[in-house]
């Protein structure tokens, strides 16, 4: 096994708002922490693995948490999730974009011009697919690494299990939208802004009520360090395998 390379240090935030029925009865859940990705290459496969901690303050108190997300890149391109305990979404790893990108795929986001479309699979499990488009974003420095940017958005219907509440469901539409940054040194995720709106109608028992979700998370490195560009690693995590594809529940381009 080769050594690890410097640890990709990452600071994290976000917020959790739900609006259920007429009332409009609001809560709120608040996060705000830090996280490690540790990068390791393992013969002919790569080991990414998050570990965040992070504040989570609700209305049922305030609590500290760590979270942990492992995946790897398997020498076909594709990543593979090995551990999942980050149930808040908070991990770089446990986001709509793979977490490094090829070299063709940096090249085509550098050259991005106007829209172009993608799908992506619900971040909440079920069948749903969201559709939209990627666009260009205005470029600059992370911590002071030159990075591209890219712009995304997608919307589709949706249904899925209501988080934390046990036998209710809801089903309605879904909106992803926000921006993504990659470094151009090794084509790291080194910024992610994001938003998932869900505006959908809760059943629970034989109760049925108007519901919005509005999930933010905000993913910023805070530290400089240095991973070689892989070869053959998909840019984005999608429903199908496509050329520019990884696993399900994350976005992709189009084959072309």
């Amino acid at each position: 096994m080769r050594p690890a390379f410097a640890d990709q240090q990452y600071d994290v935030s976000g917020e959790d708002v739900y609006r259920v029925g007429s009332a409009g009865v609001v809560s709120r859940v608040a996060y705000a922490g830090k996280q490690r990705l540790t990068v390791e290459h393992q013969g002919d496969r790569t080991r990414y693995d998050a570990q965040a901690r992070y504040a989570r303050n609700a209305a049922d108190g305030n609590t500290h948490v760590n979270a942990r997300f492992v995946q790897e890149l398997l020498p076909n391109g594709t990543f593979e999730d090995r551990i999942d305990e980050d149930p808040d979404f908070l991990t770089v790893l446990n986001q709509p974009f793979a977490v490094q990108l090829d070299v063709v795929t940096i090249r085509d986001l550098r050259n991005l011009h106007g829209p172009v479309p993608f799908s992506a699979t619900s971040p909440l499990g079920g069948q749903a697919v969201l559709r939209g488009f990627l666009r260009p974003g205005t470029s600059g420095k992370i911590g002071g690494r030159p990075a591209v940017a890219v712009r995304f958005e997608a919307d589709g219907p949706m249904s899925a299990p209501m988080p934390a509440r046990a036998n209710a469901t809801m089903s309605g539409h879904m909106r992803m939208d926000g921006i993504a940054y990659y470094s151009l040194d090794d084509a790291m995720l080194v910024s992610l802004d994001a938003t998932l709106t869900i505006v959908a109608q809760l059943h629970d028992g034989s109760e049925t009520l108007p519901l919005r979700i509005v999930y933010r998370r905000s993913i910023r490195a805070s530290a400089t360090r240095g991973t070689p560009v892989p070869a053959n690693a998909h840019a984005l995590k999608t429903p199908q395998p496509t050329p520019l594809a990884t696993d399900g529940g994350r976005a992709s381009l189009p084959t072309r």
